[in-house]
Formats: structure tokens, sequence, C-alpha cells
């Protein structure tokens, strides 16, 4: 196995399992606390003010220290691992590809990170205040976030499903000739 390809899987690991603890027990555990309220992270769609603060009224204190202690924690190293996976992933689903398509394979995912980091940051400066203190423009910022880091990330994914099918339709293309 080569380098490149020992790296990714060690990336791939490591993302799944940050993945793993989030969505079967940080990000569960938060819900719980919030009445069943999904929590920042998995609505990509993003969310009204008044979704905001249902969820920032019901989260309990013990789920705030979740959220800013080890959801934060976990959510630092996610977007990098992820984007760099996708990178890698990207790079070998298309071998041929230019220098334009590169940028974007490293760009699209690394715009994805940048925006959750951004995200986190948001939903931090929300959670580090009392609920009444947040404002509409915080809570505008942080979906704004949330909605362009799925966008993104969406597209990243659309870019790695057409480069696998690519190779697969290439390779059977190449065995029925």
């Amino acid at each position: 196995m080569s380098g490149r390809a020992r790296a990714f899987w060690v990336l791939f690991a490591a993302m799944i399992t940050v993945y793993l603890v989030m969505v079967l027990k940080t990000l569960p555990e938060i819900s719980a606390s919030a009445d069943g309220l999904k929590a920042f992270d998995v609505r990509p769609a993003g969310y009204s003010e008044s979704q905001a603060r249902a969820f920032l009224t019901a989260l309990s204190d013990d789920g705030r220290a979740l959220y800013l202690g080890v959801q934060h924690w976990l959510d630092t190293a996610y977007p990098a691992l992820v984007a760099l996976t996708l990178v890698f992933a990207l790079f070998w689903a298309f071998p041929r590809a230019g220098n334009a398509a590169r940028v974007a394979f490293m760009g699209v995912p690394a715009g994805a990170a940048v925006f959750d980091y951004l995200e986190n940051a948001r939903v931090g400066a929300m959670l580090a205040v009392a609920p009444q203190d947040v404002t509409a423009d915080m809570i505008a910022a942080a979906s704004s976030a949330t909605v362009i880091k799925s966008g993104l990330a969406t597209v990243a994914f659309v870019m790695l499903l057409l480069g696998l099918a690519r190779r697969l339709f290439s390779k059977w293309k190449s065995r029925n000739g």
C-alpha cells in the first residue's frame, strides 16, 4: 500500500470515528437535553430565529456544557478530517484531472471546512451567552454559515460520486470492450 493510500485510510478512519462519536453519543445527548430539539450542527437547511430560540431556551445547562465542551472539540477535528479525506478521494477518483479541477477538488472541501469552523464559532458565541442575550443577527449569521457549509459539502460529495461513477464506468467499459 502506498503512503498516499495509507494516509487516506488513516484520515478516513479518524473521520468516521469522530463522526460516529458525534452522531451516536454527543449530538443525541445534546438533543435529549433540549427536549428532543435538533442541535444546530444537524440542521443543513439552517434555522429560523424562532427555531434557534426554542433550542437555546430548551437546552439544559449540562447540554450547553456538552455542546461547548466535548462536541466543540470533536467538531474542531471533524471539518479538517472531512476536507482532507475528500481531497484525497477526489484526486483518486479523477486521476487525470487538470489543474483547474484539482483546485476545485481542494477548494470546495476546504470551503466547506472554513464555513463549518465559522458555524462552530457562531454557535459557540450563541451558547456562551444567556438565551435572551442572543441577537437575531447572531442567529442569522450562524444559520447562514450552516447553509453555506452544507451546500459546499454537498457539492464536494456530488463531485466524488461523479468521480466514482466515472471510474466504475471506465472499469466496466474496459472489461466489456
